[in-house]
This record gives C-alpha cells, structure tokens and sequence, in this order.
C-alpha cells in the first residue's frame, strides 16, 4: 500500500492534481514507484482514488521536471537515479537552498518560525525511534513550511525537484547513511531559520547540504 498522500488532509482545498502529485512523489521518493518501473496511468488512478484526469496532469508536471521520463516504445518510466549527476544536483541545491532559508529567516511569521521548529524536533524525535516513515514525513513538512515561509515561489519552484532527487537518494541507501545526524542537520536549519537570522540560517542550509554531500560521496565511493 502506498503511504498517503501528505496534503490528503479534511482541512486542505486543493485541486485534484495538486494531490495526485504529492502521492505520486511520497511514492517515487519512498521507491514505492522504482527506478526505471512502467508507469501505468490506471494503476496510478486507482491507488490514488482521484481519477485519470488528476494523474495524468501530475504526470505530466513530473515529466517536465525529469521525474518521469517519457521513452519511445516503452511509454512512461520513472527516471533513474542517476549517481553521475547527484553531485551536480547537489551544488545547485545548495545554492537555491541558501537563497530560501535567507529569504525564510527574514520574512516567516512567528507561526511558521514555531511550525518549523517542531517539524525538526519530529525529524529528531523520528530518528530517535527509528522511524524512517516519520522521519521522511517530519522532512517533507519542514520542507513545505520553510518554502512557504521564504515567499519567494521562484526558488521553491527550482528547488522541489532536487529535493525529491536527494530525498528518493536518501531513502535508497539510507542504510549508508546516519539518520540522527541528518535530523541534527535539519534542526540546525531549522533553528537558523527560526532565529530570524541570515548568517545563522545560511550556515544551517550549508550544513544540511554538507551532509548531504558526505552521503553521497560515501555511496558513489563505496
């Protein structure tokens, strides 16, 4: 079964492809939907319980940033991780994740400051627990709040797909990686963030895109 889409909540008005595309991503980012697997637009619909219309608009938006790719004969796949490129994909996060974090630290409100405190502590918390279903959900709220809270929809718009990059790479050989380092990474970004301080909010995204960066080099090199 897949996980749920994280934004199938009562309280949330969003367009049906908006939440087809959150399941779809929990589902390539947690490798529910493996690298280089068939997509079948039906199967999908009914996993998601919203529709071929829906799916087929969010795979359509998946397409356009890389996330499916679309072969001749072979119709749609998932892309591949590509450890070539991860690097790459890296260096031009950081960059993009510097600009948001600079821009959050200086422009959220007091409850996205606190929101994201507390999703960092859950990163914390989950990694404690040895929860990665926690800890990959705590993420992607973080995520979320902090792109809200830049309010700078440029960057955000970049950015996801990296982050899904990483994420889906992360959660491939997590088994590689230590996972109360990277919540301590997250609770440093969120804390510079939350302090309201450029410098501290800098050196927090840096540090996450550090340890990124060990992580990778760790599995292309092992």
């Amino acid at each position: 079964m897949p996980i749920p889409a994280r934004s199938l909540k009562p309280t949330a008005k969003r367009r049906a492809a908006d939440l087809a595309y959150d399941s779809l991503e929990a589902m390539i980012s947690t490798l529910q939907l493996e690298p280089g697997s068939p997509v079948v637009e039906a199967d999908l619909a009914e996993l998601t319980g919203l529709g071929r219309t829906p799916v087929r608009e969010a795979l359509l938006r998946m397409v356009s940033i890389g996330l499916i790719v679309q072969q001749p004969r072979r119709g749609l796949l998932v892309s591949n991780i590509d450890l070539a490129e991860l690097l790459d994909v890296i260096q031009t996060r950081r960059v993009l994740d510097q600009l948001i974090a600079s821009c959050a630290a200086r422009r959220a409100s007091q409850s996205q400051r606190t929101a994201i405190l507390a999703c960092a502590q859950n990163m914390i918390q989950a990694a404690e627990n040895d929860s990665l279903e926690q800890y990959m959900e705590a993420d992607h709220q973080l995520d979320e709040v902090i792109h809200e809270a830049s309010r700078n929809q440029s960057a955000v718009k970049c950015v996801v797909p990296l982050v899904v990059q990483c994420r889906r790479f992360w959660y491939a050989y997590q088994h590689e990686g230590e996972i109360k380092e990277g919540a301590r990474t997250h609770m440093e970004l969120a804390q510079g963030i939350a302090s309201g301080d450029d410098t501290a909010a800098l050196r927090g995204a840096n540090s996450l895109m550090d340890y990124l960066e060990k992580f990778a080099r760790h599995v292309i090199n092992s």
